[in-house]
């Protein structure tokens, strides 16, 4: 992004819990791919809040991955809260780090930023909220569907018909983004409200798994397991070259037990 080794250096973890008469089961995967010395992602997940993000920072070492963490530092200090959350305090929390990353980074010639794609879900609804080319997607009665849109410059051009959606991913400047926390003062963070339902699959990732261009293969829940789900995902990405740090949350809607 502008502005090795295999899967057994992934890191991972597992988290469940039921909102209203769904149960929600969540997964994560993050890994340095093949090309990069340092990873700079980094992966949210609280389930028992109904919150999960990734960030894909920028910057280089002490640049993008401490951008990337002060995104999840300021969303785990929102989650531990004992109180209710609601979108607009995500959304306060994650403009209050990227002031704090662009602040850090006043003075040094290094720009200083990460992209972020949130998920937050409470009693049936869900609210997504990205700035950056992170994205997010859900899959749902054997289909997927990208539900972020990228702040990019090849998805500009795209809108604006200038340049194919099939080449847009070979563009010389690709990675070019148009929106990172903390690499310029006030970054529109950009919200979509979805509906959630049993059976659903939500996938949310940095650009380093979707380089290639086509959209990720998702099974519904009811086939393969999270675990194994994600395992292929990184997998794949992996096998494709790695060129970039990978990183995914699963998210599985099921119907509450009882």
């Amino acid at each position: 992004m502008i502005l090795a080794s295999l899967l057994p250096s992934r890191r991972r973890s597992t988290a469940a819990t039921t909102i209203a008469a769904s149960r929600l089961r969540s997964v994560t995967r993050t890994h340095v791919g093949r090309v990069r010395a340092i990873n700079e992602d980094r992966v949210f997940d609280r389930a028992a809040r109904g919150l999960w993000a990734v960030a894909d920072g920028m910057g280089g070492h002490a640049g993008g991955d401490i951008a990337a963490q002060r995104i999840v530092d300021s969303l785990q200090t929102l989650a531990d809260r004992p109180t209710r959350i609601d979108d607009d305090m995500i959304e306060a929390a994650l403009n209050a780090a990227g002031r704090r990353i662009h602040t850090e980074a006043s003075g040094s010639t290094r720009v200083s930023g990460s992209t972020v794609v949130a998920l937050h879900i409470e009693q049936g609804a869900g609210m997504l909220l990205w700035a950056g080319d992170s994205r997010a997607y859900r899959a749902r009665d054997g289909g997927i569907e990208q539900l972020s849109r990228d702040h990019s410059l090849v998805q500009e051009l795209v809108d604006s018909g200038a340049l194919p959606r099939a080449m847009a991913d070979r563009h010389p400047q690709a990675h070019v983004i148009t929106r990172a926390l903390g690499a310029m003062p006030g970054a529109v963070i950009e919200r979509r409200a979805i509906d959630v339902r049993p059976g659903d699959l939500f996938l949310l990732c940095s650009d380093g798994l979707t380089r290639g261009g086509a959209d990720p293969l998702l099974p519904g829940p009811a086939g393969d397991s999270l675990d194994a789900v994600a395992d292929a995902l990184l997998a794949n990405a992996l096998a494709l070259g790695g060129a970039d740090n990978i990183s995914l949350v699963l998210i599985a809607v099921d119907h509450a037990p009882g």
